[in-house]
This record gives structure tokens, C-alpha cells and sequence, in this order.
């Protein structure tokens, strides 16, 4: 229940965030060049604040917080008085209404870009590429890729962290099935090749896909046999383990590390094993009776056996693996500028070819996942909530962009139209595109929800 809260407290704040960004990126614009704004709203529906400005704007706080809007004065959407009819939308240069169109996305990707420098001087914690698990007789272990391998480059690109070689990865394979790396190995320098089948390609783009795809996985962190939360009317419960109690052994099999623990239990089913428990100064010996359920997660939902704990030790890398990115006020710009600029790039490319088929649909996500990770990463500090700031409000900045009638794009697209022609489009020109807008704004969400719903119910 207080997960449940902290999203949902996170996803307003986020959205609210970028909202109020993103509206008063057309409002600033509009204000600039002379339009005559008659309301801001943050959210929709019924108002539940409203205040009139000493500049005339009605300022709008809104029940719906799933967007908002700048009206302006628009002699097709109702009488303006005589004196505000110069600055009214329609009969203003298309030059100035394209700005104020796109000002909305422009203010999303200023925000991206602050948010990167505040991170970039508070410094980004990372991991470095290190291979951990090299998988038989997959693409990774033809290519000649072994365990303890750093990843220094991906496709000519150096890479310091993980999270960079993923992205790098996946922006290759996007684009060919020829994925050149080069390793650091032993201290030495050496370049592989991994080569992605084409009918392999798009499903390394399904999400977390690309780890079981390439064959390999990163280096795990140790973490403790300690036990944290006991689930209640578990096996664990039922056979007296406590929060805090370290679990030494599996009848008589030493375990050092939770996942080694998990292992064990995964594989017996249905049976009772014996736990070795250090409990403060006292060793237990504990009989578990393993309860056998269906892993949903795997194919042909395997039964394996759950005790019902979770870890509660401190996840340690070794030395050397963690790495932190930190710069000064002037020396932030220049990777924030860049890491926007990847970021927003890699969107774009991958929108692109969800529409030719190449990447996997599952990577659109809805209002459940983005609470999912919204909560998270508040809950991870203020730096990680800074950067799920940023990259979603690159992706709304891009998504407010595509030439669809009702999004910004589309109106920009209407702009243009009207530039050539010498002419507005006939308003049945509108009204079937903004018809066509909301069909496909129905599709994109539709297929977002489903993909919430697969993911987190499935």
C-alpha cells in the first residue's frame, strides 16, 4: 500500500511537472509574439482553482491532471472583440503560430537539458560494462565474448557505463545485425563481432529481451543470504524464519549468495529442505516445507518451488565496477546537451521503426508502467526521479511533435499547408484529420494500457 501511494504521489508530481513545463512553453512564446492568451490550464475538466491574472490570462488548476492547454483567441473557435482581433491565432504570420506550436515540445527538451546538468554536477552513479554470464552457443559466446570482459566501445562509440552499451547495442541492432564492440580484456584492447540474425532483431528490442537475446549478462552484485521480508502464510513463515536471519546453508549445501539460495529452492518443489539459520548467536537447523507454483515469467510456466522471502542484505559490486560521472556548472553543459540530444535521437529512431515493424510494440508504455517508474525511481532519491524527469519528458516532447491533426505536430503540419496553399484548409479538411488524429491517439493508447496490462497483470 505505500508503494501503491508513493507512485501514484510520484506519477501526479511528474505529470504535473511536465505539464506546467510544457504548456508554458506555448504560453512564454505566445505572450512573446504578440497573441492574445485567454487561459492556462493545467489538467482538464472541471476547474478546481482559478485565478484572473492582472494581465487578463485565467490561470486554470483542473480536475483531470492528464494534460492541459493555452487557449488563445481564435476567431474560429468564437467573437474576439475588435481591439484583440490583430493578435488573435488565425490572423497571425504562420511563422509565429509554428512557434508557438512548437514551443511546448522545445520547453520539454530545455527541461531534459537543465535536469541533465543539475545531474551531471550532483554526479550519475553507474556500473561498468563488465560481462558476468557468457551463455553456451549463443551469439554472444560465437562472437568470442567471455566473462570478466569490459565493453569500452559499441559500434566506434566509447561507452563508461552500462546503461550506454545497452543503448548502444540496441541503436546497432535497430539499424543492422552487424554489432561490432571492443572489449577490454586483461588490459588489452580487443575488438568482436556479434552478428544478430535478422529474424532475431526485433525481439531484442522487446523489452529487457536484448540480455537472453545476445547470450550474455552483466556482472551480478554480491548480496547476503539475509533474509528481509517474510511473506505472511508463506513456507518460510510457517517454518519460523525472521527477518534478519542469515540462511547459512540448503540440507548441508553452503550458500553465499541469495540468488545461489534462490537456485536451490527454485529446483525442489513440493520437497522439504533443511535451512542451516544463523540467528544473532544462535544456529537453527529449519525444516521448509517449498511450495510449488507456476512461474508465469518463463515459457510453458514451469512449477518451481518458493519459499516466500526476500532479500534484505546490502547488494555489494567489487571494487572498481561503480563508477560517477561528475562535472562543474560549465562542464555539465556540454554532456547534458549531449546526453539530450542521444536520448531524444534514440526516441525517434525507435518510433520510426515501430512503424516499419523493426522494433517490438511492447516498448510503448502507459500510465500504470510510468507510475511503476515513476514510484521507483522516487523512492531510489532525488537524482533518479530527476533523470525519469528528463527522459519522459523527452518522450513527451517528441510524441507532442508527430504529424498527428490533434497533437502539435499535426496543427504544424495544418500551418504548413496553409503556407503553400495561400489559403486556411477547409474546415472539412480539419475536421476529418482531426477525426483521423483522435482514431490513432485512441490506437496509440489502447495498445499502451494493453501493454501495461500484459506486463504488470499478464
Amino acid at each position: 500500500m505505500t508503494l501503491l501511494l508513493v507512485q501514484v504521489a510520484a506519477f501526479l508530481v511528474a505529470i504535473g511537472v511536465l505539464i506546467a513545463v510544457h504548456e508554458y512553453g506555448h504560453f512564454a512564446v505566445a505572450r512573446r509574439l504578440g497573441f492574445k492568451v485567454l487561459r492556462f490550464s493545467i489538467g482538464f475538466g472541471k476547474p478546481l482553482v482559478r485565478h484572473v491574472g492582472r494581465d487578463g490570462v485565467e490561470y486554470v488548476l483542473a480536475a483531470i491532471p492528464l494534460g492541459g492547454y493555452v487557449k488563445l483567441a481564435d476567431e474560429r473557435e468564437g467573437p474576439v472583440p475588435d481591439a484583440d482581433l490583430e493578435r488573435a491565432f488565425n490572423r497571425r504570420p504562420v511563422w509565429a503560430r509554428i512557434a508557438v506550436l512548437v514551443a511546448g515540445a522545445g520547453a520539454n527538451f530545455l527541461f531534459a537539458i537543465a535536469a541533465f546538468w543539475a545531474l551531471f554536477m550532483l554526479g550519475v552513479p553507474g556500473l561498468k560494462p563488465v560481462v558476468g554470464e557468457v551463455r553456451e552457443d549463443s551469439i554472444a559466446a560465437a562472437a568470442g565474448l567471455v566473462t570478466d570482459d569490459e565493453i569500452v566501445e559499441v559500434d566506434g562509440d566509447a561507452v563508461g557505463t552500462r546503461e550506454a552499451a545497452v543503448l548502444g547495442m540496441l541503436g546497432v541492432v535497430v539499424d543492422r545485425g552487424r554489432l561490432e564492440l571492443v572489449v577490454n580484456r586483461d588490459g588489452a584492447e580487443v575488438p568482436l563481432v556479434l552478428e544478430v540474425p535478422e529474424s532475431q532483431r526485433r525481439s531484442l528490442t522487446e523489452p529487457g529481451a536484448w540480455s537472453a537475446g545476445l547470450g550474455f549478462d552483466f556482472t551480478e552484485p554480491d548480496l547476503p543470504t539475509t533474509v528481509g521480508r517474510v511473506v505472511e502464510g508463506g513456507a518460510a513463515a510457517a517454518a519460523g524464519l525472521r527477518t534478519g536471519d542469515e540462511i547459512l546453508a540448503v540440507d548441508g549445501e553452503r550458500v553465499t549468495d541469495f540468488r545461489d539460495l534462490v537456485a536451490l529452492i527454485r529446483g525442489r518443489p513440493g520437497e522439504t529442505v533443511t535451512l542451516d539459520v544463523q540467528r544473532g548467536d544462535e544456529r537453527l537447523r529449519l525444516p521448509v516445507a517449498v511450495r510449488g507454483e507456476r512461474d508465469s515469467t518463463l515459457p510453458d510456466n514451469p512449477l518451481v518451488g518458493r519459499i516466500g522471502i526476500s532479500p534484505g542484505g546490502q547488494a555489494t559490486f567489487p571494487p572498481g565496477h561503480e563508477t560517477v560521472e561528475r562535472y562543474g556548472p560549465f562542464g555539465a553543459v556540454v554532456p547534458a546537451l549531449n546526453e539530450t540530444w542521444e536520448k531524444t535521437a534514440l526516441t525517434v529512431k525507435f518510433l520510426g521503426r515501430m512503424l516499419t515493424g523493426d522494433v517490438s510494440l511492447k516498448n510503448v508504455s502507459g500510465p500504470i508502467s510510468i507510475a511503476n517508474y515513476a514510484g521507483l525511481s522516487a523512492l531510489s532519491g532525488i537524482g533518479a526521479f530527476l533523470s525519469f524527469l528528463a527522459i519522459i519528458s523527452i518522450s513527451l516532447g517528441v510524441l507532442n511533435l508527430l504529424p498527428i491533426p490533434i497533437l502539435d505536430g499535426g496543427q504544424v503540419v495544418y500551418q504548413l499547408a496553409e503556407a503553400v496553399k495561400g489559403s486556411p484548409l477547409s474546415e472539412r479538411a480539419q475536421m476529418l484529420g482531426q477525426q483521423v488524429g483522435i482514431v490513432l491517439l485512441i490506437l496509440l493508447m489502447s495498445l499502451a494500457f494493453y501493454n501495461d496490462i500484459a506486463r504488470h497483470f499478464g
